[in-house]
């Protein structure tokens, strides 16, 4: 199978090659694609370099599969011609996510959804993939009422500017010497302020949360309020989720819930101080879930806490995954690989 990646020298873009590897996914061909000053660049995978190329280069090369995660503006204007050559395209970023006429898929949740006429296909925001792949089971046997979410989100998540800017702070460089991807700092310090801030006065990053978690669990008017915090975490993603369910439940029965649904680790044995922490969740896919308590101030209410990799399940997993689905049902072409 023919593969681009397009932003193949980014942070997700990277990850997603790695990931491609791990997997075996049935690549023939890999496509590097990144901008005109990365031409020539080579990509290590499976055990040969690739050379980097350009978008129209890409395009003209008819992929079978294409991975974006190169900017919004980037998909708005590439994606449509990849699609048009006959290429699948799973795009990591906003650009297609609230598009009514297209899907948004997080495997373990809604993969059910994709048809062979589903040439551009969203990858949903890291921090909305892993909640949903834990609120999903809750979701389809109790019902949801209504989410409070807090989110404590790694500034790996913001990209390879972010990483710079934590590095050199905790080298010791002044703040007037750094080129900065937040207006504070970062090292030893929690900004609760992800992406720009709207008329709300919520940010991009919270209505996100609200508007692809109700797209993908298929509610639309489902309460959803959220607070995103960008922390000196280097990779992983937690979240405080506050659920007020429709039905009764008991705690025990939440827990087997979780602990046989797809796509999750249980770690919630407080007594052990066993709980999910993102230095455990760093480089693997899995969603892990703990800290399940009752919520006694509201009758049907939970609390729960969320990590995964924000980078990998979060983001170039999640992709992949898309594409190992679209293989398994057969929208994919398999290559025979001798």
């Amino acid at each position: 199978m023919k593969v681009a990646i397009v932003g193949a020298t980014g942070l997700v873009g990277t990850v997603m090659v790695k990931v491609l590897e791990e997997r075996g996914f049935p690549v023939t061909e890999l496509l590097p694609v990144a901008s005109e000053r990365s031409r020539g660049k080579e990509i290590e995978f499976n055990g040969k370099a690739w050379p980097v190329i350009t978008l129209p280069d890409a395009v003209a090369a008819k992929p079978d599969l294409a991975l974006f995660s190169a900017g919004g503006d980037v998909s708005k204007e590439w994606a449509p011609k990849f699609a048009a050559a006959g290429t699948t395209v799973v795009d990591n970023s906003s650009a297609w996510r609230m598009d009514p006429d297209k899907k948004l898929i997080v495997p373990e949740v809604n993969g059910h959804l994709l048809e062979k006429e589903d040439k551009i296909i969203a990858n949903p925001n890291c921090s909305t993939i892993q909640m949903v792949v834990a609120l999903a089971p809750l979701h389809h046997t109790y019902g949801l009422k209504r989410l409070v979410i807090s989110t404590y989100q790694s500034f790996t998540g913001t990209g390879v500017k972010a990483v710079k800017q934590y590095n050199l702070e905790r080298k010791g460089y002044e703040t007037e010497d750094i080129e900065k991807a937040y207006p504070h700092p970062i090292f030893e310090n929690c900004l609760p302020h992800c992406d720009i801030f709207l008329e709300n006065d919520y940010t991009k990053e919270e209505m996100k949360l609200v508007h692809e978690t109700r797209k993908i669990l298929g509610d639309k008017d489902l309460p959803v309020t959220a607070t995103a915090v960008r922390v000196p975490v280097h990779g992983g993603h937690s979240e405080s989720v506050n659920v007020e369910l429709e039905k009764g439940f008991e705690i025990t029965e939440v827990r087997n819930l979780l602990r046989e649904a797809a796509g999750i680790v249980l770690q919630d044995n407080p007594a052990n101080n066993e709980y999910p922490m993102p230095l455990a969740a760093k480089n693997k896919d899995d969603v892990f879930v703990g800290r399940l308590r009752r919520d006694e101030s509201i009758e049907n209410g939970l609390n729960m806490w969320i990590v995964a990799d924000n980078l990998r399940k979060g983001a170039a997993t999640n992709a992949v995954q898309i594409a190992e689905l679209l293989i398994q049902k057969k929208l994919l072409p398999v290559p025979a690989i001798a």
